[in-house]
């Protein structure tokens, strides 16, 4: 019987995922929150996007996230407390909290994290620290403490984090403005500027998720509805595969570019290790078919994906969580553990 309720939060800026070692569940729902006349909560989650691109002048829709970092965080302490709720009928008196970060962080940026547990009811909550690539190389199988080099590459929505794990400890971390939402972005100004067509971002993350795969194989097309960018109507559009191919795979070459600059910048043992072992490739926009093909082509050296995709984080969460032995690779805001 637990004392306290532990929960491992992994934030990301398209989707929240929340581990209750309680119920021994993990809840995933879009990290947005819909607010009318910039006060009352209409939803939070995914009721909240289900209003995105659909709602009044009145209503405001959004993430409380920016980049893969807290930008607001009065709304993320009411979308988290309102999705911790969904998980168990009580939180606890003193629930303690793991949230995973990235390693490229300020003291001020991690000390928002701690702001969001502190506020509200969770002002007595415990709350720790784990760096992403450490929850993720746990829920991979990567042996932290023995790998002499270890390649981690997240494509999340907002933003790709590229660590390299030796010697114990994460010895090099980078973040680059690029992922699954840019993507939606390529696909919805492809469309665009072929077709003299607009469509809405959630719909060009539909056709990205139906229709994407870099093999180009497959001769796959949909019928979507849209803006005539004319006239200004509503009409109806074929779009093919080979046109959301093309408009992806330019930003897949640039993270791949990142990947293999990042990899030339590593020491020359470690260098050696990772081209052996191969790149461990993770995250929610890793689903797109073959994506782990490019990317092994552009980078040279094999690419190994994770089949947990965006859940890669939070399932190390819960290693940590679940295992005493693996507790001191979580930290306090204020402090950091050697």
């Amino acid at each position: 019987m637990f004392t306290n309720h532990v929960y491992g939060i992994d934030l990301g800026s398209n989707m929240i995922k929340i581990y209750s070692q309680k119920s021994d569940e993990i809840l995933k729902e879009r990290n947005m929150i819909a607010i009318r006349n910039k006060e009352h909560i209409l939803a939070v989650g995914d009721e909240a996007y289900e209003m995105y691109e659909k709602s009044p002048a009145n209503v405001e829709v959004s993430s409380p996230m920016s980049n893969g970092m807290i930008a607001n965080i009065s709304h993320l302490e009411i979308l988290l407390q309102a999705l911790l709720e969904r998980t168990s009928r009580s939180t606890g008196r003193h629930p303690v909290i793991y949230f995973a970060v990235p390693v490229d962080m300020t003291e001020i940026e991690k000390r928002a994290y701690y702001s969001v547990a502190q506020s509200g009811r969770f002002r007595k909550s415990k709350v720790l620290l784990v760096e992403r690539p450490v929850a993720d190389a746990l829920a991979l199988g990567i042996p932290i403490i023995k790998t002499r080099g270890s390649m981690i590459v997240n494509i999340g929505a907002a933003t790709t984090e590229i660590s390299v794990i030796a010697d114990s400890r994460v010895i090099i971390s980078k973040i680059i403005p690029l992922g699954g939402d840019h993507f939606n972005q390529d696909i919805l100004n492809n469309i665009r500027r072929r077709n003299n067509f607009f469509v809405s971002l959630r719909t060009a993350g539909r056709l990205k998720a139906s229709l994407a795969d870099l093999k180009q194989e497959r001769k796959l097309a949909r019928k979507i509805v849209g803006v005539d960018c004319v006239s200004g109507l509503p009409r109806e559009r074929i779009v093919t595969s080979a046109t959301i191919n093309e408009s992806i795979l330019s930003s897949v070459n640039k993270i791949a570019e990142e990947i293999r600059t990042f990899l030339e910048r590593t020491p020359p043992q470690i260098h050696k290790v990772i081209l052996a072992e191969g790149i461990y490739l993770t995250g929610g926009s890793t689903r797109i078919p073959h994506i782990a093909q490019v990317i092994s082509r552009q980078v040279g050296c094999p690419i190994l994906l994770s089949q947990y995709y965006d859940l890669c984080t939070v399932y190390g969460l819960k290693e940590i969580i679940t295992h005493d032995a693996l507790h001191h690779w979580a930290f306090t805001p204020k402090k950091r553990k050697k």
